[in-house]
């Protein structure tokens, strides 16, 4: 019998003010906001104007008590801590005075007594005891009663772990699994009680019908047709379901009074079955069965039961030719109930399990079993197909129930110990009664009335109410008022488990559920508990409602016992349950039970209850809300990521193992959003190697002083990240220095094996206007990457990169220009891109550069059979660069390059006057668009006329615009100019205002000025691959490139050259990706 509760209410709606205390809520009591921090002053106050209100001895934890409260108030409130879920009450009945606590025979013991008894007792023991046997009926009782017995070792264990509210398995398991396993469970216990009441309501009007009232029968005489008796049942039930629904939507307070009712019935009939056996223990001559060779006759009346009357024949031999068995074998009168003193026990000892369409007889013999004529005259045949297993499912409702104790665990003087001695005790007293029924049955009546599962042979009776003294109207009116009242309690219990997982907010479709009438009643869910009922009693046998609702609560019973095994197994520190004698291998155990007999019952049955859990669990994870309830699954997560990472610490990954590791150093604005919305993107198409990505973003300042804005940019970054469906952490540093902030992330980022490998970080658009603060941040950071041996990717034109939620897939090439060998990286990021929807369309082509003395065709065919090797498909070209001369435009550019070095050099700004420039810089920045250019190029370009190639492709700070005509530039520049000095360079007309020394030095660096053959050099490559790549993937959807390592001498020149030799590689580019590898192999051509 399924557990009855009555909930109003979830435990979270109780307020309580210890819960937002250190230890209910693990958040620390001392947390204040910064823009609540008093000053200085007010914290020194003035002590002999200010008076304590804590006593003296205590002083020293005044300030503490704002937001700590003491001792003897927290201890007050645990102390009147009401941890419960109120019974459903009548609207209109008047406040009733505070109850006594109840003790564990009236709050737990009966409760569950009442629950566990029900109507299988009652129609389908006698006749799971006559299929089966006794010892296999007693195993089937045994089975189910250990699946309980277990189960309530497992709750008294987590009953016993703190206050647990009420509301059964389902509040239990969602506190101790998480809201995904307790909500499908949730829904799994809902659904099941909703089929029990389903299962009472047939098996009322089966009592009815078949042992009251069979005259009652609106399709015909059901006794010769089983779909005319499941056809009544389904018109009664209906009606009875109906006139149910009234009596709990009007009246629960007659609801709560039939429940005592209902229990009397029930002992009182156990007890009258009971004195019956014994009184019936040399027999019962009133009850004799009609008996053709060995089988079962019915609808026989007794004085007709010989071959010498005209009455048999006339049925066996229609137009004067007998059935062929009637012919061969007697007819015999056989006493029903025998007696124990009978023997007949060793009659009933083995199984006689039949298919559908057999006829009941003694033995197994084949002649007197299979209906070869294929009539049945008044023979009685199997209505079903019957095995050990599906009895059990049919069985198994009848031991449910055992919750009703800790669905009362607030009316309970002291719930830590009558919970489980009173649960424990009930199981063991039902499965006492359970067990020796089994035996006392099959000690008692003859084995073809136990099969007779309607008593068709004794004239529609029921066996064990004409077992029952003084006589079968007390078993008939009692388990039908106990079956009605089952009924009553389910219809009761279920709207309101439904309202409690619905306030719960963890399912929202189930969110119009969660509103009560303006009665306090839960009048949605009661209408739909109705509308699932009435689907149950559609099928309107107890036989297939009894195996679907086992599944149900079989799942229940297995996710209790879980919890108890995962909470044992993690050790977490809050699990500390008084009731000790449980062990993690009961429950798994418990577990392995309920598993095993789902399956063995019906496999199907089984895969529809897990199927609906499934479904429900990803449901909550995809679309729930989040819920943290301290729950062991995230302990077991806890604990299986604390031994993989210690796995992963013994050594570095295997090359086929290896796949970016993602750390993505976003850099923010004054508003503190992300720069680049469109990196996030990038790391996402990148995810198609399933690592791990974490956002970091550096703050420059005072943690102590700015902890809400570094709080504000991690919000912000997870939304980014959210939004771009980025599955990772982020993190925010507060540094004095952007730069030492960057790396020290880099440094110590990740936990053991998961440390990130790859560092993505965006390009400085804008260094020439910022100076060295912008490069010398970008440079260092690619010295400490290379120094940590992780591989790099800057993104140019990261703006121009498509985005992740493309709905049309961009095609065209994705060209790998492979300079420099470092690991092979260039080779397996284009791989993975392809993975991504945005990507997949695109075709790779690798081009490579041939040098004078390399053999162009033997390099190609090399290239292409690594590919092959490495299961990659793509294009191959192999550039050749012959012409090695250098061009005057390099040596323009280069001279260029150095004499804006120089011109810095020779104004001889002191640490001083650089901060005026960078301040100059930032004034720049606020000028109209079309003013705007770089200050240093400025000044070179006023002191020596050097004629540009414009660039085909500007990649500019997306927040700058700039004009690419460079004359207008001047022009405009000269009248923005003042005049203050050197200390204030704002335009080019303060150049021509210089004193006469900064004139000299300008002609000194106009005649001394000769490039440098090492700037040359590069600057050479830098142009002369340029051109290739523009000339060959100048349309390519993306370009790959190794990425130059930074200069080893740490000069100023020296990195200003550098970015400006990256500048001049990617020109006439607009989307480029330039790598640097980690300097280990990341792909094999093994497998």
């Amino acid at each position: 019998m399924p557990d009855r509760f009555q909930v109003t209410k979830a435990d979270e709606d109780t307020v309580l003010d210890y819960q937002h205390d250190e230890s209910a809520s693990g958040k620390l009591l001392g947390d204040i906001h910064d823009d609540e921090v008093p000053d200085s002053g007010d914290i020194h106050r003035d002590e002999e104007n200010q008076k304590s209100t804590i006593d003296p001895n205590l002083y020293l934890y005044d300030d503490d008590l704002a937001t700590r409260p003491h001792i003897s108030t927290f201890i007050s409130s645990i102390a009147n801590y009401e941890n419960t879920i109120p019974a459903a009450t009548d609207p209109d009945a008047k406040p009733a005075a505070p109850s006594a606590r109840m003790g564990t025979l009236i709050g737990v013991f009966l409760p569950c007594i009442q629950n566990i008894f029900g109507v299988i007792l009652f129609i389908r023991l006698t006749w799971v005891v006559g299929t089966a046997g006794a010892i296999c009926g007693f195993l089937i009782v045994l089975t189910c009663c250990c699946v309980t017995m277990l189960t309530a070792i497992s709750m008294s264990a987590i009953a016993t772990n703190g206050v647990v509210p009420a509301g059964g398995s389902y509040f239990m398991i969602s506190r101790s699994l998480g809201p995904e396993f307790g909500g499908a469970v949730g829904m799994l216990f809902y659904t099941g009680t909703t089929l029990a009441a389903a299962m009472y309501i047939v098996g009322a009007v089966e009592i009815v019908l078949t042992y009251m009232a069979p005259w009652a029968s609106i399709f015909g005489d059901f006794t010769k047709d089983a779909d005319a008796m499941y056809n009544n049942f389904r018109v009664y039930g209906t009606l009875l379901l109906i006139f149910m629904g009234l009596i709990v939507f009007v009246g629960v307070k007659f609801v709560n009074k039939f429940a005592t009712v209902a229990l009397a019935c029930v002992i009182l009939s156990i007890i009258a079955v009971y004195v019956g056996i014994f009184d019936n223990i040399n027999g019962n001559e009133k009850l004799y069965m009609c008996v053709l060779g060995k089988r079962l006759l019915k609808d026989i009346p007794l004085e007709n039961c010989t071959k010498d009357d005209s009455f048999l024949r006339d049925i066996y031999c229609p137009n004067n030719k007998c059935e062929e068995y009637y012919l061969n074998n007697n007819v015999t009168k056989v006493k029903g109930i025998k007696g124990l003193s009978s023997g007949v026990f060793y009659d009933n000892i083995f199984p006689s399990f039949l298919e559908k369409g057999q006829f009941i007889s003694y033995g197994r013999n084949s002649v007197d079993i299979e209906n070869v004529g294929g009539q049945s005259y008044n023979q009685i045949m199997a209505d079903i197909t019957t095995s050990f297993t599906l009895l059990i499912g049919i069985f198994f409702p009848s031991v449910t129930g055992i919750m009703a104790g800790s669905n009362r665990s607030g009316d309970l003087a002291d719930a830590q110990k009558s919970i489980p001695i009173g649960t424990i005790c009930a199981i063991l007293t039902t499965s006492t009664v359970y067990l020796s029924s089994v035996m006392f049955f099959a000690g008692t009546v003859d084995n073809l009335l136990l099969r007779d599962k309607f008593g068709q042979s004794i004239g529609g009776k029921l066996v064990v109410a004409n077992i029952a003294w003084p006589n079968q109207w007390v078993i008939l009116i009692g388990s039908f008022l106990s079956t009605l009242g089952a009924g009553l309690q389910s219809l009761t219990g279920a709207p309101r488990l439904l309202q409690a997982i619905a306030r719960d907010e963890i399912i929202p479709f189930l969110a119009p559920f969660a509103k009560s009438s303006s009665r306090g009643e839960p009048t949605r869910a009661l209408l739909l508990t109705i509308v699932i009922c009435q689907c149950g009693i559609l099928l309107g046998n107890v036989d297939l409602l009894a195996p679907l609702l086992s599944m149900f609560f079989l799942m229940c019973y297995g996710f209790v016992n879980l919890a108890c095994a995962v909470q044992t197994l993690l050790r977490t520190p809050n699990w500390r349950p008084r009731f000790k004698f449980y062990h993690w291998s009961l429950s798994l155990l418990g577990l392995t039970l309920c598993i095993s007999v789902m399956i063995m019952t019906s496999w199907y049955f089984a895969l529809i209850a897990m199927g609906m859990a499934i479904i429900i669990y990803k449901y909550i994870e995809y679309r729930g809300a989040e819920k943290e309830w301290g729950d062991g699954i995230r302990g077991m997560a806890l604990t299986a990521a604390r031994y993989s990472l210690l796995r992963l610490e013994e050594g570095p990954p295997h090359t086929k193992n290896w796949r970016p590791q993602i750390l993505v150093l976003s850099k923010l604005n004054d508003n503190l959003l992300p720069k680049y919305r469109k990196i996030f993107s990038f790391a996402t198409q990148l995810k198609a190697g399933k690592g791990l990505t974490i956002c970091v973003s550096v703050i420059k300042g005072d943690h102590t002083k700015i902890t809400n804005k570094a709080v504000d940019a991690k919000n912000t970054l997870r939304k980014y990240m959210t939004d771009e469906k980025v599955k990772g952490f982020c993190d925010v540093l507060v540094a004095q220095e952007i730069g030492e902030g960057l790396s020290s992330v880099i440094q110590t980022i990740g936990l053991g094996g998961m440390k990130p490998n790859t560092v993505i970080i965006g390009w400085p658009y804008s260094w020439r206007q910022e100076g060295r603060n912008s490069w010398k941040t970008f440079i260092q950071t690619v010295r400490t990457v290379a120094a940590c041996h992780m591989a790099l990717m800057v993104p140019k034109g990261i703006n121009f990169y498509p985005e992740s939620n493309h709905k049309v897939k961009i095609g065209g090439n994705i060209d790998i220009w492979w300079i420099v060998h470092d690991g092979g990286l260039l080779m397996l990021l284009p791989f993975l891109l392809k993975q991504h929807r945005t990507w997949r369309n695109c075709k790779l082509r690798i081009f490579t550069v041939a040098q004078i003395e390399d053999n162009s065709i033997q390099m190609k065919k090399d290239l292409k059979t690594f590919l092959y090797h490495l299961r990659i498909e793509a294009d191959v070209e192999v550039v050749e660069m012959n012409n090695s001369d250098i061009s005057a435009y390099t040596y323009e550019r280069t001279l260029m390059m150095e004499q804006r070095n120089q011109m810095l050099r020779a104004l001889g700004l002191n640490k001083k006057e650089n901060s005026k420039v960078v301040q100059t810089i930032m004034d720049f920045k606020e000028t109209p668009s079309d003013n705007k250019l770089s200050l240093v190029q400025t000044i070179v370009d006023h002191h020596y006329d050097v004629t540009k190639t414009a660039s085909k492709v500007r990649f500019a700070d997306p927040t700058i615009e700039e004009i690419q005509n460079h004359d207008s530039q001047n022009d405009e520049k000269r009248n923005s100019i003042d005049s203050d000095g050197p200390e204030n360079l704002d335009a080019p007309e303060n150049l021509s205002n210089k004193d006469e020394s900064t004139e000299k030095a300008d002609d000194n660096i106009k005649s001394s000025v000769k490039p440098d053959e090492f700037n040359v050099r590069r600057m050479h490559t830098a142009i002369k691959l340029n051109e290739v790549i523009v000339e060959k993937s100048q349309d390519a959807q993306l370009v790959i490139m190794n990425l130059p390592g930074p200069p080893r001498e740490v000069r100023a020149e020296r990195e200003s050259n550098y970015m400006e030799f990256l500048e001049v590689l990617t020109e006439g580019l607009e989307k480029v990706l330039m790598v640097r590898g980690g300097g280990r192999e990341v792909i094999t051509i093994y497998s």
